[in-house]
């Protein structure tokens, strides 16, 4: 991979951005389940940059993960890297990104894994595959089923997709086959993935397909909705197209049936390894707090926070610290519940408690974790997106208001929850997830 300077026109306005080979999005990586990859990535730029292989596990390989200053220091100006990984137990779509500064806006691209040799989908073979990173256009041929690894690059927003006229059958999120389940619409946060067959059984024609974003508060977001097309073979260009509804901005319910449609395929070859006793039971309570800011205009920042903690960077990196032995730096003491009192549903805390060093929380290794993450503020934004790098999890639970430990728990799903490496938590609502602490090196 060459990271390059190279200029990109958007709404006749042109500028010249960071870009892995001289494309946005970068080139899509194709591998099989099992297979050990090596990229080289080498920066030509003056940024720094780093590449996060976003889901991938990563068993003990995390120096190749990619968070700067977290995992590796980052590849300075006309240095390169090596990073070395092998997919285990995957297959389906993901998404590389960079993780360094705000350069994952365009630095970026799809991971592709396709199962072993010999070992077919779960589901009908597609007559031919589409990667999708959410700008496009697609051709098919009347009656041909196609997969579409479908990619949400966005680094903040939530976004539907929808193809007039056609119904959407998801197969995999997240690199983990789901049961095939129909619908009109996909909803997909922040770095998730989704695998959906197309069937071209309409009458042949030009039909919208249109990405619309999601949000429910109050925040202000850019409401444009990107338009590509689905052409029929044989199909002038220039034809008028069919036209599709987007679902309204705050379309809650339209997010909450799709979440609650995905379910892990759980199969006698794909089994949901779901873990049915917990080791650690933690409680995250994520909001919007506010920190004080002698540079800012009115002297304070809104920041993000769990726990009523909200990190911030300490003076001596994390990766010199661990070499060095150095003390102080980490420290055990991230707490396994919010305050109490805790405000979960009204203004953000004020003065909200920082760190000047990395809070963990330590597991042992195989023991099984479940995590409640609270959303808290009304003010933030529509949801908290959520990434827990080396390991994937199961989604036993979720809903609206606080999370009730003595009712809620009743109403998990412990047999065949979706499996993800990203979800969203919504605002003033919960989600529980359980995963087994079984890669050793990674923290939350």
């Amino acid at each position: 991979m060459q990271v390059v300077s190279t200029n990109t026109t958007r709404l006749c306005s042109s500028k010249s951005v960071v870009s892995i080979n001289g494309k946005v999005p970068g080139p899509t990586l194709y591998a099989r389940e099992g297979d050990n990859v090596l990229v080289r990535v080498h920066n030509h730029v003056p940024n720094n940059i780093t590449i996060h292989w976003h889901g991938v596990r990563q068993l003990r390989t995390g120096w190749s993960d990619g968070p700067a200053y977290v995992t590796q220091c980052p590849i300075q100006s006309g240095q390169s890297f090596l990073y070395n990984f092998t997919l285990t137990g995957q297959r389906g779509t993901l998404l590389w990104h960079a993780h360094i500064s705000w350069l994952r806006a365009t630095v970026y691209g799809a991971i592709v894994i396709l199962p072993k040799k010999g070992v077919p989908y779960p589901f009908p073979k597609p007559d031919g595959e589409k990667v999708i990173v959410l700008g496009y256009s697609l051709q098919v041929a009347s009656g041909k089923t196609y997969l579409l690894r479908i990619v949400n690059a966005a680094v903040n927003d939530e976004l539907f997709l929808k193809i007039a006229g056609h119904k959407l059958t998801v197969v995999e999120t997240d690199a983990a086959y789901t049961k095939p389940f129909t619908t009109d619409t996909i909803f997909l946060g922040p770095g998730q993935t989704t695998n959906a067959l197309l069937t071209a059984d309409q009458t042949a024609g030009k039909y919208t397909i249109a990405v619309s974003p999601f949000m429910d508060t109050v925040v202000p977001v850019d409401n444009v909705t990107a338009v590509g097309f689905l052409r029929y073979k044989g199909i002038q260009p220039f034809s008028p197209p069919h036209l599709t509804a987007t679902p309204p901005i705050n379309a809650t319910a339209v997010t909450a049936a799709f979440a609650s449609g995905l379910r892990s395929l759980n199969s006698p070859n794909y089994p949901a390894a779901v873990p049915q006793t917990v080791d650690h039971s933690l409680l995250f309570a994520i909001g919007v707090g506010v920190n004080p800011c002698p540079t800012c205009v009115n002297g304070t920042k809104t920041v993000a926070d769990i726990n009523n903690v909200s990190f911030v960077l300490p003076t001596v990196a994390l990766l010199q610290a661990h070499y060095f032995k150095l003390q102080g730096i980490f420290t055990d003491d991230f707490p396994a519940n919010p305050p109490s009192p805790y405000n979960y549903t009204g203004n953000p805390p004020a003065n909200l408690q920082t760190t000047n060093g990395t809070k963990v929380y330590r597991l042992g290794f195989n023991e099984t974790v479940e995590v409640v993450l609270q959303g808290t503020s009304l003010i933030a934004p529509e949801s908290h997106p959520i990434h827990l790098h080396g390991f994937n999890f199961f989604v036993v639970g979720k809903g609206l208001g606080n999370f009730d430990k003595g009712k809620d728990p009743s109403s998990f799903n412990l047999v065949d929850p979706v499996e993800r490496n990203t979800m969203s938590v919504p605002t003033a609502g919960w989600t529980a997830i359980r995963f087994r602490a079984d890669n050793p090196g990674k923290t939350m």
